[in-house]
Parts: structure tokens; C-alpha cells; sequence
């Protein structure tokens, strides 16, 4: 079921609406974080294959910055704050658990996993900046933050070759 209310609010000619939502995965429901996962762990895997860690590294980046500017326009497009329609960060925190995977099909169900299983639990400090930062800053990062510890978990597993 779509919100219906939330989508008169948006400019769907505004390239931030799009992005924002990753291209409307974040629009689906139920899970609209899950769907922005796994809408953007394609990209991710695409990246990793045709650059490695590097250039995903460099996506990484620019699409925080990017998801910085399109979290803030999409608040102001609808009033609302942290609204679960927006999936970019979830696309920057799987992108993250992607960094220690090699391109196999284990390593990519791992890292969407593992970062989901972060996303949701929002151990410490993930629901700290989720609840104290303001703003897309607390959007981004908390996402970020899962990522970081779902990347830290698989470089281990692949350290211990567990996987």
C-alpha cells in the first residue's frame, strides 16, 4: 500500500524525490527499508565487480554527500522528519557491508543481512544518531553506522573463513 497523502506532497520532477526514495523503492511497502536494500545492492555489487573497493569507496561518498542534500529536500517537500520513504541511506549503509565481500552470492545475502539485522536492532551508537543527530545528518548516519558494523562483522567471517 502506497501513502497516498505522502505522495501529493512530492515534486516527482525533482531529481531529489527520486533519489531520495532510491527510485521509488522506498515508495513499497510493507519494509521500505528493506526494499531501498535491496533496490540498491545491485549498484553496489555492479560497482564492487567493475572497480573493487575503491570505486565503491568513491560512490560511498558521493552518494552521502548527494543523500545529505536529497534527505533535506525531501523534509522539506513533506514536513516530515527521518519518514521511512527515504531509502538513500539505506543504499549507502549496504554499500558499506559490501566493502569486505568478494562477487559471490553468499557475500552479497551476508551484507544485506547482516546490515538489515544492524538497521533494525540499531545497536549503539546506531540508535544514538538516529535519535540525537538532527536532521538528515541522523537519517545518513545511523545507516552508515549499520553498515560500518555489518562490514566489520563479514571482514571478520571472511578473516576466519567462515564464509
Amino acid at each position: 500500500m502506497i501513502d497516498r497523502q505522502l505522495i501529493t506532497k512530492l515534486d516527482f520532477k525533482n531529481p531529489a524525490t527520486w533519489l531520495a526514495t532510491w527510485f521509488g523503492c522506498g515508495l513499497m511497502k510493507p519494509g521500505p527499508g528493506t526494499w531501498g536494500t535491496l533496490g540498491a545492492l545491485p549498484m553496489g555489487v555492479f560497482l564492487l565487480a567493475i572497480g573493487g573497493p575503491s570505486l565503491l569507496l568513491i560512490n560511498i561518498l558521493g552518494f552521502f554527500y548527494i543523500g545529505l542534500k536529497v534527505t533535506e529536500k525531501f523534509e522539506a517537500m513533506t514536513g516530515t522528519h527521518d519518514h521511512g520513504a527515504v531509502v538513500i541511506d539505506e543504499a549507502v549503509g549496504v554499500w558499506i557491508a559490501l566493502l569486505p565481500a568478494v562477487l559471490d552470492p553468499v557475500h552479497g545475502l551476508a551484507a544485506f543481512a547482516l546490515f538489515r539485522f544492524f538497521d533494525i536492532l540499531k545497536p549503539w551508537p546506531v540508535g544514538w544518531a538516529d535519535k540525537k543527530l538532527p536532521g538528515a545528518w541522523g537519517v545518513m548516519l545511523d545507516d552508515v553506522l549499520a553498515g560500518l558494523y555489518a562490514a566489520a562483522i563479514l571482514g571478520g567471517f571472511r578473516y576466519a573463513g567462515v564464509i
